[in-house]
């Protein structure tokens, strides 16, 4: 044993030099993934039809509500809508047609233009975990989110590889007034990152500033010819758009904006237990909310968007990973690609209170189902904990390393002269290895996905590290990230006029925390 220990420590050397270039700060993010695999398909053409003929009948029979936006009901007047009190019903087939003005992808520009992302197509884009009012990490536990962790969180998506996309709300800033806080979240993407980031959808007002924000940081006219955020509509499922949530994609479409169309769904709760049941409703709201983006503003890109999860029927808590989410998801997908439109689903869901395996059982099947269900734009791909009440420290860098899982099986399997590798079955022969062949010593840096996170050690070299979880690696690893940020520049006269603007607006109303 101890000859054992001597020759690990006399390769110390080498390994030495291996982990100082593991741990060396690389700031570098990838490319959004380019899908060279095939989408699984769970629906035939008969139940895809049956699907698409009873959302149209929901529409044209039952309708949906426009809470407090006699607008809105003015407007689907004006295109042939039915329209009593509150109540729009959609002749069959007006919604279908509305959306054809949709693009079926579109590119959201970043300040860093090597960074922007085409959301569409055979493409998907990565953001992080969205909306949690409570953060956690392994020091402080669970707790409020403040403005400094919601930075924090903006910093470490900079600094993840994998992901493409800085996001919106990562943690709801708690210590910052509700109505100014937005200000706060939108400086930290504008500064503090040169990813693409989201807008503020809790107000009308809120996603006005947005805009107005992007103006100075890209320029007005850019911003009405180019798309430079997402937002995030969600639908009160089921059928009910209200009118904060219409009214900020009103602003967002009418500035050329996207907008995430998005059932909030709970299955047995929100909307029927069956999985068609649930599509059916589903792929009738969504038709509803881009078919109004459409007559705000034709041409205005719009997403597919589908949240689901089931529901435990003992406790009425959401549960996620099941195969129920993953039929519908897979499901929607088909539903998107027919209506020609973006997709948006999935991401790192689990029900787990803590980052343990119960979480990334649940994480994992969330994500790959994503990959195979088409999606193209992934929001919460890292940092969901506790069915998203929770953006979690550790499970945020979790998450994001297995993201490398993704891109890499996007790629497929490539069958080139290189692949093939012919040369090396030649040159090793039977009997022997290809450790020191010149193929393996020509692609070996490149040939297999690594982990920047994980643990590969022998049993006796983890042991003398101190016997490290994942959660304690993550941990070491958040640190690591944070203590080596560096924030992209950004022109000063930009910066200033961003800092001018959030000034005056706060100081044009009281502080509100409600």
């Amino acid at each position: 044993m101890a000859e054992a220990n001597t020759r690990r420590r006399a390769r110390g050397g080498g390994g030495a030099a291996r982990r100082a270039e593991r741990t060396a700060v690389r700031i570098e993010t990838a490319k959004y993934i380019e899908r060279n695999i095939p989408n699984f398909e769970v629906l035939n053409e008969e139940a895809l039809e049956i699907i698409e003929n009873n959302a149209e009948t929901v529409l044209e029979e039952i309708g949906v509500n426009f809470v407090d936006n006699p607008a809105a009901i003015e407007r689907w007047r004006e295109v042939g809508a039915d329209v009593d009190g509150e109540r729009v019903r959609i002749p069959r087939g007006l919604a279908r047609e509305l959306i054809k003005t949709a693009p079926s992808q579109f590119t959201q520009h970043a300040r860093n233009p090597e960074k922007s992302v085409v959301i569409g197509g055979r493409n998907m884009v990565l953001a992080p975990v969205y909306g949690p009012p409570f953060v956690r990490d392994a020091q402080g536990g669970r707790r409020y989110a403040t403005m400094d962790d919601f930075n924090k969180f903006v910093k470490l998506a900079y600094m993840s590889k994998w992901l493409h996309h800085s996001g919106g709300t990562v943690c709801e800033p708690t210590d910052i007034p509700v109505n100014k806080r937005h200000l706060d979240m939108l400086k930290a993407h504008m500064t503090l990152s040169d990813k693409p980031f989201m807008g503020s959808v809790t107000d009308p007002s809120r996603a006005q500033d947005s805009v107005e924000m992007c103006e100075i940081l890209f320029g007005k006219e850019f911003v009405q010819e180019n798309t430079v955020m997402t937002s995030l509509t969600n639908i009160n499922s089921p059928m009910t758009f209200d009118d904060v949530m219409m009214g900020s994609l009103e602003v967002y479409a009418r500035n050329n904006q996207a907008c995430i169309i998005s059932p909030f769904i709970v299955g047995g709760a929100m909307a029927p237990v069956s999985v068609a049941g649930t599509l059916t409703q589903v792929l009738a709201e969504v038709m509803t909310g881009v078919a109004y983006s459409q007559i705000v503003r034709p041409g205005a890109p719009a997403i597919f968007g589908a949240f689901v999860s089931s529901i435990d029927m003992n406790s009425g808590a959401p549960t996620f990973g099941t195969p129920e989410a993953a039929h519908i998801t897979y499901g929607a997908g088909q539903l998107a690609r027919r209506l020609n439109l973006p997709y948006r689903s999935s991401g790192s869901f689990c029900g787990s209170k803590l980052p343990d395996a119960q979480a990334a059982y649940e994480t994992a099947n969330s994500l790959n189902m994503g990959l195979l269900s088409g999606v193209n734009f992934m929001l919460h791909s890292c940092g969901w904990l506790e069915g998203g009440l929770v953006a979690d420290f550790e499970k945020f860098v979790m998450d994001a390393d297995q993201l490398g899982v993704l891109h890499s099986l996007a790629k497929g399997i490539a069958y080139d002269d290189n692949a093939q590798a012919m040369d090396a079955i030649r040159e090793v022969g039977p009997g022997g290895h290809y450790l020191g062949c010149a193929h393996t010593q020509a692609n070996f840096k490149d040939a297999f996905w690594k982990s920047e996170l994980l643990d590969y050690k022998p049993y006796e070299t983890w042991q003398e590290e101190g016997a490290r979880d994942t959660r304690t690696l993550a941990t070491a690893r958040v640190e690591h990230l944070l203590a080596n940020y560096q924030q992209p520049q950004m022109d000063p006269d930009t910066a200033a006029a961003l800092e001018a603007y959030i000034a005056e607006k706060k100081a044009s109303m009281p502080d509100a925390f409600a």
